[in-house]
């Protein structure tokens, strides 16, 4: 490394990814800040219903772009509705549950919210078609987003005042997006690849306006193909992937965002409940992080960078999971960050 990097996030730090299950907000705010002390997050509670995923969050968030179900899923509407008013409250509630519960805290607390691209890519127009099909809809949606994060990250450090915000935004459909791969309204055909150009150039506006509002910007991306230096020449500090999907054929994009000074956000433990052989290597914290391990001597960076530049966490959100998983899935990447500071080559 030609220059040293300093990173929003305590060495050895380990995260959730986003989703956790059950529906009391108090039980798991409570829950996350107790496991994950050095980078809690904001959880998301799908099991309540409409409007308390990830995309219902943060369609709560759009200014002046109201949405509503339908039976293929979310649609542009014309005035908000009971869904969307569904989604203010179940925000409302699990502001209220950090607020009580993290007020005082005083490190790095990451919020999610759906990317403009995985909205695009699973909202629908009135038409019945994904507004990614539409580069006027688009553009539209970016700015509403744009708005309603940023007032939404304005609310979050109001709540918990002594908190470093970071800010995952979570972009699970971009890999379709950029391909062609999501499928049209009839089923029968595929929508056009979007311009790389034009998916870099929203990316990068959003990532720079989290900045100048003093927050960290991050990216999740768990599908296969994640267009790691895209999102780094975003602007992402912090890059979440799924440890399983990364391969030698990632190493040189991973080594340049690395050494450019941007995080990993890796995930190592499966987000949903293990097969016999997953728990038994889930049990030992150094076969948890053995793929890390093998990534950082592909790469040929120093082990002292390791403990820094990575964040350990599940594959995914912990929705799907037990309440037991859930619990044993956030142990098994706290003590695997740990092992990576303690142990980083072996």
């Amino acid at each position: 490394m030609s220059e040293e990097h300093s990173y929003p996030w305590p060495a050895a730090s380990a995260t959730g990814v986003g989703s956790w299950p059950g529906e009391d907000p108090d039980e798991a705010v409570r829950t996350i800040l107790g496991e994950l002390p050095d980078l809690p997050h904001l959880p998301e509670l799908p099991a309540r219903g409409v409007g308390a995923d990830m995309l219902g969050r943060t369609l709560g968030l759009l200014v002046d772009m109201p949405a509503e179900v339908q039976p293929s899923g979310w649609r542009v509407a014309d005035t908000p509705g009971r869904d969307l008013g569904r989604a203010h409250s179940f925000l409302s509630y699990d502001l209220d549950a950090l607020t009580e519960h993290a007020r005082d805290f005083t490190g790095t607390l990451k919020i999610q919210a759906a990317g403009p691209w995985t909205l695009a890519g699973t909202v629908e127009l009135r038409s019945g078609q994904r507004m990614v099909a539409d580069p006027g809809a688009c553009r539209d949606l970016a700015e509403s987003h744009l708005e309603g994060l940023l007032a939404h990250i304005a609310e979050v450090g109001r709540r918990v005042p002594g908190a470093r915000l970071l800010v995952q935004v979570d972009e699970p459909s971009l890999p379709a997006v950029l391909t062609g791969s999501l499928p049209t309204a009839s089923g029968f055909g595929r929508l056009p690849a979007v311009d790389r150009v034009r998916v870099e150039e929203v990316l990068r506006v959003l990532f720079s306006a989290i900045a100048g509002a003093g927050a960290v910007p991050a990216v999740h991306c768990c599908a296969e193909g994640a267009p790691v230096d895209l999102l780094r020449r975003s602007g992402a500090r912090l890059i979440g992937l799924d440890a399983a999907l990364l391969g030698r054929r990632h190493d040189e994009m991973l080594g340049t965002a690395v050494e450019a000074g941007t995080g990993l956000m890796l995930g190592v433990v499966p987000g949903a409940d293990p097969t016999p052989a997953q728990a038994r290597r889930m049990s030992d914290p150094a076969a948890t992080v053995s793929s890390v391990r093998e990534l950082w001597n592909r790469l040929g960076i120093g082990p002292e960078l390791l403990t820094r530049a990575v964040v350990t966490t599940p594959s995914c959100g912990l929705a799907g999971a037990s309440p037991g998983h859930a619990r044993q899935a956030l142990k098994a990447v706290r003590d695997g960050a740990r092992v990576l500071r303690d142990e980083p080559r072996r």
